[in-house]
């Protein structure tokens, strides 16, 4: 994700931090390991997850990966183009260029012949789209409203964005998982630009993701969009059961980290982890070490190049504990690699906005769809090793080799984690 670097803003949120603002640092709620003596195939593990997420796994859906700009644009662009009814679209990250172009004039157009269409932005991540490309979009007819807008008597709760990826249409097709308005996600990968993973929804889940949109609607408009333009009865798409569920530090607090703790301690062969920004805590380096003793294969890939020295370094910090543990680390080279992606046991997925790190599990308001069906998992493992095959292992001998500078900041940032 393209974050903020400005070094100002970095060393005023430590300042804040350090004097004793806890509203930088919510609560953490799930203090203890979870020890599970079943697996993510079985149906304990399936009636759990629907329980503690109050987002029941459904049958009947369909769940399509789309690889990289070139697959995922056309097909949300193709998705606008037919709305008959509604749009309904949450983003992280927007900004002025090409895709924004096509966006804001099939949005526009789609306004202009009468589908309600609704889009919430957040205020740091859609800092460069234009003043005349909103006004448009609302000139259209649309509505687009801003998430957590600095405000005097919130000035220490400018900390919390929506990194959600949501996109529904007709309340019927749905889109979740990494990318964002930006020309970095257009085209196949190529240098400089995001490697991605993202998803075309259809079924009975996409209701769940229409009710994720509008936890966030309603937060920001005191409005409740309603009926059967938003919600129609859904008929069944496809085989597969999923979940879609909400997280974030207003409510649902911690259901990310619920989902990868849970879902790491009912491993029993493997777990596979795609991650831009992999920073695991004190509680889920514990879970991926007690994983290994258990005989459960850890492979993690991460980017060799990334957007954000400070993460890169503050997640380093915890892989040598991790490498001495057996588990295997792939960097990605060709470019920027941008999956947040867990495949357990060859059947159970989570997908979507979560990355693994503390922003993720308790600051930001972030969304994932949940699948349990191994032809999906064939699919994404087929994926995973794709970028594997494009990746550097690292061994722990070449670990223990960097540099002591290199030592110095890793263990520097380290401190701030759960703010990276």
């Amino acid at each position: 994700m393209i974050r903020i670097r400005v070094c100002g803003a970095f060393f005023l949120t430590l300042l804040i931090a350090t004097s004793g603002c806890s509203t930088l640092f919510p609560e953490k709620r799930i203090r203890e390991p979870i020890h599970a003596d079943y697996s993510v195939s079985e149906p304990e593990f399936a009636n759990s997850i629907s329980r503690l997420l109050s987002a029941p796994l459904v049958e009947s859906n369909s769940v399509v990966e789309l690889v990289n700009g070139d697959q995922i644009f056309p097909a949300m662009l193709e998705a606008i183009h037919h709305a008959q009814k509604t749009i309904t679209l949450e983003m992280y990250i927007w900004s002025s260029g090409e895709i924004s172009k096509r966006f804001v004039e099939a949005l526009s157009e789609r306004a202009r012949a009468g589908v309600k269409v609704h889009i919430i932005v957040d205020t740091f991540g859609s800092g460069k789209l234009p003043r005349t490309d909103r006004e448009a979009l609302k000139a259209a007819g649309a509505e687009l409203v801003t998430y957590n807008p600095p405000q005097a008597h919130k000035l220490f709760h400018f900390n919390h964005r929506t990194h959600r990826k949501i996109m529904v249409v007709d309340g019927r097709i749905g889109f979740t998982g990494g990318v964002c308005i930006h020309d970095a996600w257009m085209g196949n990968a190529e240098p400089d630009h995001w490697r991605e993973r993202h998803f075309r929804v259809e079924g009975p889940v996409v209701g769940q993701m229409q009710g994720v949109f509008m936890d966030n609607w309603i937060r920001i408009r005191s409005e409740v969009l309603h009926g059967r333009d938003y919600f129609p009865e859904l008929r069944p798409a496809g085989t597969m059961r999923a979940q879609f569920f909400k997280s974030g530090k207003m409510d649902a607090a911690e259901n990310a980290r619920l989902v990868y703790q849970f879902s790491i301690a009912a491993a029993k062969k493997n777990i596979r982890l795609a991650h831009a920004y992999f920073v695991p805590d004190a509680l889920l380096f514990r879970a991926l070490i007690a994983a290994r003793h258990r005989g459960v294969k850890v492979e993690v890939i991460v980017p060799s190049k990334i957007d954000n020295f400070a993460v890169k370094k503050a997640g380093r910090a915890r892989w040598r504990g991790l490498l001495e543990a057996g588990v295997e680390f792939y960097e990605y080279q060709p470019t920027l690699y941008h999956p947040k992606i867990m495949i357990v046991d060859d059947i159970w997925v989570t997908a979507g906005s979560v990355n693994f790190d503390d922003r993720s599990f308790k600051i930001n308001a972030e969304a994932n769809i949940n699948v349990l069906d191994a032809g999906f998992a064939a699919t994404m493992i087929k994926s995973f090793e794709a970028d594997k095959r494009q990746s550097h292992l690292l061994t722990f001998e070449a670990f223990k080799r960097r540099n002591i500078v290199s030592k110095f900041f890793d263990h520097f940032f380290g401190l701030f984690r759960s703010q990276l």
